[in-house]
């Protein structure tokens, strides 16, 4: 989905003028930032389009990690899955079965004296988000339909 189908998508859920009147902008921006972009170059890149530049001229995720944080969430990025290979679905999918009892043993440890340390909490949440990249990593691999491909994530990797 491109950034101004995205702003379109939002903005079915307020009104333009509700989001010109709050930023303090012109209803017609609101509008051109929900247009597809032409070939001719005029008109404003919207928000979006912005951000994506910042990030990737700093080539921090930081601004995606504050937003998803903000909305109740947690960025993870997705694996590249272009470098490395798994000759085979079942170790794949053993990995992840040990990925996830290693994350459930980490809980179960970290709960055993009624109570989790931010040590302990900022542990099971390594240990989630590499159980999560790795199954992304997966699932792409299925959608690709390509497991020669398919990068095998482990910590530190």
């Amino acid at each position: 989905m491109e950034s101004h189908e995205v702003l379109r998508r939002a903005l079915r859920k307020t009104t333009p003028k509700a989001v010109a009147a709050e930023l303090g902008i012109s209803l017609s921006l609101v509008y051109k930032w929900a247009e597809k972009p032409g070939n001719d170059a005029t008109g404003s890149r919207n928000p979006l389009d912005r951000l994506l530049q910042i990030i990737e001229l700093s080539g921090d995720s930081g601004i995606v990690e504050w937003l998803c944080r903000r909305q109740g969430g947690h960025f993870v990025k997705d694996p590249d899955v272009s470098r490395h290979q798994i000759d085979h679905v079942l170790p794949a999918t053993q990995e992840i079965i040990g990925q996830f009892s290693d994350l459930l043993a980490r809980i179960s440890a970290a709960a055993d004296d009624h109570s989790v340390t931010q040590s302990e909490a900022d542990e099971i949440r390594e240990c989630w988000d590499t159980l999560k990249s790795y199954a992304e990593g997966f699932v792409r691999a299925c959608e690709n339909g390509d497991f020669q491909t398919m990068q095998r994530l482990r910590p530190g990797n």
